[in-house]
């Protein structure tokens, strides 16, 4: 009989260390039989080029290299739906238990269900663990067991909870060595999936002691390069959770450390309401009658609305797949409050564009920017997209960078003018909220 293995599934887990379904997998009595699945329920929605596929390829393709000199092991490539692959796995190998970490997006969710069910049919095991947050699902809830829905309160027992508990790492590094010895792996390239490289870059994060106690002091400022570029490097794994807040502790720097529990705090309202993924989580802004132009919601796509922050931001977007996260309020609000255009638009394009998208931080934050969320801004707090310039770029430092034109006769007149689009907003919401 062939000798019984267990595989460890990654997903959004892209790293060798500090993993904690692949450190329980390893810690197992059989081989460990590491794969990635190229989901093409997901890859079929994307560009050609997208860079977020060209960066989940690049950083497999660094742990294969690191597997297979220093343990003589690799990992498997996939590419198709996932419950095809396993039953593809389950004919090759003798497979005791399939090893992974949660996911808790509702796609995701229903994914995971349907392979469970599968391998129990198979008589395999299917054992899945808490990696990508330090507190998830039911962990943070009310003394009635109720969640919470406003971030302070949520913030504050996260808090209390995390200084009561040990804090835990997974040396998993150490047991490497218990991976699958095998000469071949099944692997891909992206061109067998009908992508290309993409020309932009995910930037690497940079978390110094510097960066984290200035912080406070210069997170609000798009001109200078003073966030961490952590948003795809937690999205996709190839950081740990438990290192990010580990440093912001030994910083001793509170708003870096809410600025991670902002994550958990909207994966754990995705996660209790997920209908929150295509519908208000305050029903009656659903109510709301949206313009929805679509010529108007181009040209805030393309940066031509005539103000500048907002046009800054979105070039920003475009051309490197970043935005700066004070500008993601503007533009957000901008688009729903002036354009008044459905946050959903805007959603789905961030979605699209940014490298550090995350459903449940984009839905949390696109549904705060309209009001119709947990924790929202006020309906009737709407931003001037020029007062804001004064308050964020007063030197104009970032407006110069990507929008040049900004002061010649060429840059566009406003799309709208803002003590108008102010009133109208506010008339239209009233209207939906009576």
């Amino acid at each position: 009989m062939p000798q019984p293995i267990n595989i460890f599934w990654f997903r959004r887990d892209l790293r060798l260390d500090d993993n904690v379904g692949l450190f329980h997998a390893l810690q197992g009595k059989h081989p460990v039989l590491p794969v990635f699945i190229f989901d093409t329920n997901i890859l079929e929605q994307l560009p050609e080029d997208d860079a977020r596929v060209t960066f989940i390829f690049e950083t497999l393709q660094s742990l294969k290299q690191t597997l297979q000199t220093k343990h003589n092991s690799n990992i498997a490539l996939f590419y198709g739906k996932p419950i095809e692959v396993f039953k593809q796995l389950i004919e090759t190998y003798t497979i005791e238990t399939v090893y992974t970490n949660h996911d808790y997006e509702p796609y995701a969710i229903n994914r995971d269900q349907k392979i469970k069910q599968f391998l129990t049919s198979q008589n395999v095991d299917f054992k899945t663990y808490k990696d990508q947050v330090i507190f998830e699902r039911i962990d943070i809830v009310k003394s009635d067991g109720t969640p919470y829905m406003v971030y302070t309160p949520y913030m504050k027992q996260w808090k209390i909870k995390f200084r009561s508990s040990p804090f835990k790492t997974y040396n998993t590094a150490s047991l490497l060595n218990n991976t699958f010895k095998i000469a071949y792996l099944p692997n891909i390239s992206l061109a067998d999936m009908g992508f290309k490289p993409s020309k932009q870059t995910v930037k690497d994060y940079e978390i110094t002691p510097s960066l984290i106690q200035n912080y406070e002091a210069t997170r609000n400022f798009p001109d200078k390069d003073a966030t961490s570029r952590l948003g795809p490097h937690l999205r996709f794994g190839t950081v740990s959770i438990r290192d990010m807040v580990k440093k912001a502790v030994i910083e001793q720097n509170e708003i870096f450390l809410q600025e991670l529990i902002w994550r958990e705090f909207f994966m754990q309202i995705l996660w209790h309401f997920p209908h929150t993924a295509t519908q208000s989580f305050k029903p009656p802004y659903d109510r709301i009658e949206w313009r929805n132009n679509e010529q108007e919601f181009k040209l805030w796509c393309d940066g031509k609305t005539g103000y500048p922050l907002v046009d800054a931001g979105m070039r920003q977007l475009n051309e490197t797949g970043f935005m700066h996260n004070r500008v993601r309020m503007l533009v957000g609000s901008f688009l729903c409050k002036h354009l008044l255009i459905d946050w959903r638009w805007g959603e789905a394009y961030f979605a699209e564009k940014l490298h550090d998208f995350e459903l449940a931080s984009n839905v949390g934050n696109w549904q705060w920017v309209a009001g119709c969320g947990v924790d929202a801004a006020p309906y009737f707090r709407i931003f001037n997209p020029t007062t804001q310039i004064e308050k964020f770029d007063k030197n104009l430092d970032y407006i110069k960078q990507w929008v040049p034109e900004f002061q010649e006769l060429t840059y566009p007149l406003p799309i709208v003018e803002h003590t108008f689009a102010r009133e109208r907003c506010l008339k239209v919401y009233k209207n939906a909220l009576i």
